[in-house]
């Protein structure tokens, strides 16, 4: 960086002007339109900053950045194309500067030189206002500019100008200095030795920038990413203990459970179960879906599915404990309707109230009969001799934890060989779908279903009808076949 006492005049043709004018008219207008369009994202972004998004933060912090970076960038093109600095706004009498208007105050510069054998020391006007002082006032020798600066980073300043003057080495710095209005600037500091004819250090020559607000948006990019990536670590964790506790309460199944009378797996109405979970497309977090076949001691089965609201650790959770409270009332004989009863009173008396859905279900495959009742949950689906219908309930059923002492009302169906009953969660029905009706949930199953040799072919047939499906929620499909 020469010094501007020491230049040539081919280095500054006469009257300041710039040597491409058409060329850095270009560049502004280029600047100008990339301003614009940086203006339509931030308009975009508005209010991300007091979101409780750390992403939309972060995307904030990044234009605000952005829009300082351009703003400088326009003015100092401003400046090449004019070719001399406007001149500078008057200070007030305590030496504070009014504000100007964002869009038109990018970070001012400055300029200084400090001859070391004259003692003459030269600032720009820009400098003085920067630095909050009058012209009259003097400018400071490089003993005495220190003493503007926070005391933590004079140090820092002494040993680049050490550095400068003895090695010859250029300066580039930033340094926080006292205003006089009491606030802290941040400036940037640009500067080389000037020589003489010896190659001696003759003056010091530098360029200073306040670059209070684009640290400050610096900064902000800075805390806005650590927030995020801390809020990505967590949620990554969080989605991974959620996984592992929804894995080690949904049933295991790498065979398809029979579930007969008695234990006898070559018993007419054998009942033969597979299910799955499906998590979403693009899953946030896991969710509080469930499903479950349980064989019980008095021969029947439990065939259950259901989902809290919520996603993460805590609703995981909740779910572990509702599916255990499930088992544990089936086991000791509750019938679907009281035990939805009591699953409601749990929901609602925990720690952390949750609303969730569920349907319940007791298969007697003595008699083929399905006793079952549902809270706010869609219907089972019922495959038969090439069509599909859902059971028809007596009553929905409130919602899991919506009123406390709900009763839940439960409807008997008869079921007969071949038959293919489907119990789901929401994840799998058509946006919109109406939870009574539910015969769209699985459109053209009804033919592979009947021609499927086992419940694990009906689940596959599931999951290739879903394939490359967006589901915005997570879900789970059990099926259970009654064999011949």
């Amino acid at each position: 960086m020469p010094s501007p006492s020491s230049a040539s005049p081919a280095e500054h043709p006469a009257g300041g002007e710039p040597s491409a004018p058409g060329a850095v008219d270009a560049l502004i207008s280029q600047t100008r339109r990339l301003r614009g369009g940086l203006d339509a994202v931030r308009r975009e972004t508005a209010g991300e900053e007091l979101s409780d998004d750390p992403l939309g933060r972060w995307r904030r912090a990044l234009c605000d950045l952005a829009a300082h970076q351009l703003d400088d960038l326009g003015t100092h093109l401003g400046r090449l194309r004019d070719g001399l600095p406007g001149p500078a706004e008057p200070l007030a009498p305590d030496g504070t500067q009014e504000a100007a208007p964002a869009a038109l105050s990018p970070a001012p510069a400055g300029s200084a030189e400090w001859n070391l054998l004259t003692d003459e020391v030269t600032w720009s006007d820009e400098l003085f206002r920067i630095l909050g002082r009058h012209p009259e006032d003097g400018a400071l020798t490089l003993d005495e500019f220190p003493s503007l600066l926070v005391a933590d980073d004079r140090d820092l300043l002494t040993a680049l100008v050490t550095d400068c003057l003895v090695d010859g080495k250029p300066i580039d710095g930033e340094f926080r200095v006292v205003h006089p209005d009491g606030s802290p600037r941040t400036l940037h500091m640009l500067g080389e030795p000037v020589l003489d004819d010896d190659g001696c250090t003759a003056a010091m020559w530098a360029v200073l920038r306040d670059v209070t607000a684009l640290r400050r948006s610096r900064d902000a990019v800075v805390a806005t990413g650590d927030s995020l990536r801390e809020h990505t670590r967590r949620a990554v964790a969080e989605r991974r203990w959620a996984a592992e506790v929804q894995e080690a309460v949904l049933p295991p199944w790498r065979e398809p459970l029979r579930a007969a009378p008695g234990g006898r797996a070559d018993a007419g109405g054998t009942l033969d179960v597979a299910a799955r979970y499906l998590p979403a497309t693009d899953p946030v977090a896991v969710g509080g879906d469930w499903f479950d076949a349980l064989p019980l001691p008095d021969g029947r089965t439990l065939l259950s599915a259901g989902g809290l609201t919520g996603r993460g650790v805590a609703t995981a959770s909740a779910m572990a404990v509702l599916l255990g409270a499930v088992r544990g009332m089936a086991v000791a004989g509750t019938e679907p309707g009281p035990l939805l009863g009591c699953l409601n009173h749990l929901a609602g008396a925990s720690d952390r109230p949750a609303l969730g859905s569920a349907v319940c279900c007791r298969y007697d495959a003595g008699t083929r009969t399905l006793l079952w009742a549902r809270a706010g949950h869609p219907a089972p689906l019922l495959f038969r001799e090439g069509r599909v219908n859902a059971l028809r309930p007596p009553a929905a059923g409130l919602l899991l934890g919506a009123v406390s002492e709900a009763g839940y009302a439960q409807a008997e169906t008869r079921l007969l060989p071949g038959d293919v009953l489907v119990l789901h969660t929401g994840g799998l029905s058509p946006h919109g779908a109406d939870a009574d009706g539910g015969t769209g949930l699985l459109p053209g199953l009804a033919a592979r279903f009947t021609a499927a040799r086992s419940a694990q072919e009906c689940v596959r047939a599931v999951l290739e009808e879903w394939s490359g499906a967006v589901r915005e929620d997570d879900a789970c499909v059990l099926v259970a076949r009654v064999t011949p």
